[in-house]
């Protein structure tokens, strides 16, 4: 599914370069669950983004289903974001003044679904992680990984092939954490999701079926676990 070839990102901050990734090669097939694990400032979440197609790399090229995409139009890469890749951030990003059943399914109105498709899809997808009940309650009303778990559904609303998540537990106790990485976990059990997060907790890659760990921008360790 992806080929990531001698990846490099330089960012300029004043007179000084800083390199975030280094030469970074790796494949994650279709129905991976791979970690991207290291220290705080190692690389992961920049490698992350270059997946995403939410940043473009210095040198180096990143594969998507044949097709090298880093040099692509911003409008066909934004294309390929909204069929095939799904996101959830640390920061839940729920809008306060919806219900976790109009947040799942904002998405879809924008993806020009009908009205009945998305809303449908939504109730189905908070059902899948755990949520049902919690359909009409508010994100102020949600612990934080009830509203993780909303943010996995809202990022299941356009049937992705692969679910990228940033440190989806970084804000989270140990229980709520744990069941987040159990639902992504299942997702790919169950739906056969491509997932690829990063964390910087070892206990989370017991979750994986692949790790890559990086150090300065480096590959350092990537091993298969399942």
């Amino acid at each position: 599914m992806y080929k990531i070839e001698d990846l490099s990102r330089i960012y300029v901050m004043g007179r000084v370069n800083v390199k975030a990734l280094d030469g970074v090669s790796f494949a994650v097939p279709d129905g991976d669950m791979l970690a991207i694990m290291g220290r705080s400032g190692s690389g992961k979440s920049t490698l992350l983004k270059q997946i995403g197609m939410l940043d473009r790399p210095t040198s180096g090229s990143v594969t998507f289903q044949h097709d090298e995409v880093t040099r692509l139009p911003e409008s066909k890469r934004a294309r390929l974001r909204l069929q095939y890749l799904g996101y959830v951030f640390q920061e839940y990003a729920l809008l306060g003044e919806l219900t976790a059943h109009q947040n799942v399914y904002l998405p879809g109105m924008m993806l020009g679904l009908r009205n009945t498709d998305f809303k449908r899809r939504a109730t189905e997808l908070l059902e899948i992680v755990g949520l049902g009940a919690r359909t009409n309650h508010y994100p102020r009303e949600l612990s934080g990984g009830e509203q993780q778990r909303v943010a996995i559904a809202r990022a299941l609303i356009n049937n992705p092939r692969i679910v990228l998540a940033d440190e989806p537990c970084a804000n989270l106790d140990t229980v709520s954490g744990r069941l987040v990485m159990e639902t992504l976990a299942r997702l790919n059990h169950e739906l056969k999701v491509t997932i690829i997060f990063v964390s910087h907790d070892p206990a989370d890659a017991g979750y994986a079926r692949h790790k890559i760990v990086l150090s300065d921008g480096k590959i350092c360790e990537d091993v298969s676990l399942k």
